[in-house]
């Protein structure tokens, strides 16, 4: 739900049509599928907010899980992308933190975009230090890969990131992991590109799929698709 919107408003800021945020509401498919999940809130919501300067751009995005007694976890991401000069490689440093004994990562690296002429497709890489505080094994490395593809004339959208890292972890079984792989394509339908449709209606309607392997204290592949609603500002 996340890192693929830094990524495109980025590119877009460069054509100068960045939009600034957009919310969030996923339906979460995740415990219908696997009793190991049984206490997985169903609810997840997403706000994302960018903004651009003449040094670069600020991002950040914050998730909240719910239950029927409220908010269950939360989680954000902030960066701080520095681009000043004309290269494609740009400067990129990170916090991530959240509830749920999810310990403070701090990152930091280069980061190098590309997209095609008229912004329909784009792609990124950013490689990373990595240090989580209060791991056995603190010193670490991230590597990140972003895309997203609009086609048919804007009308959808594919888009997305897959994250491989290292942090030393335990899974609910107590076995010990070291490397962790996450993605998250997104399908997007822009309902504000089809005809007879209000250009000011920024809702799109779609899915997400997280696919993970030895993420947090679950062991092995986890494939978890969500529903979902969209509006951009």
């Amino acid at each position: 739900m996340k890192k693929t919107f830094l990524f495109v408003l980025l590119m877009c800021c460069f054509a100068g049509v960045a939009k600034a945020q957009n919310i969030q509401l996923h339906y979460d498919l995740g415990r219908a599928m696997y009793n190991s999940l049984e206490d997985r809130p169903w609810v997840t919501t997403t706000v994302e907010m960018f903004k651009a300067d003449k040094w670069g751009s600020t991002f950040f995005f914050v998730d909240m899980d719910y239950t029927d007694k409220g908010v269950a976890s939360a989680y954000w991401e902030i960066s701080r992308e520095l681009k000043f000069w004309k290269a494609p490689v740009s400067a990129h440093i990170e916090y991530n933190g959240g509830l749920n004994y999810i310990n403070n990562a701090f990152l930091a690296g280069p980061a190098y975009n590309w997209n095609s002429a008229d912004f329909s497709r784009v792609f990124g890489v950013q490689v990373m230090y990595k240090y989580i505080q209060k791991n056995d094994e603190p010193h670490n490395f991230q590597v990140t890969g972003t895309w997203t593809i609009n086609f048919c004339q804007g009308k959808y959208t594919f888009s997305g990131f897959a994250d491989f890292w290292r942090e030393k972890h335990f899974d609910v079984h107590g076995n010990e992991h070291n490397y962790i792989f996450m993605t998250e394509p997104q399908f997007w339908v822009n309902l504000n590109q089809f005809k007879h449709v209000n250009k000011d209606l920024n809702l799109s309607v779609g899915t997400e799929w997280e696919m993970s392997t030895n993420f947090a204290t679950r062991n092995g592949f986890y494939y978890i698709p969500t529903l979902a609603m969209k509006w951009t500002f």
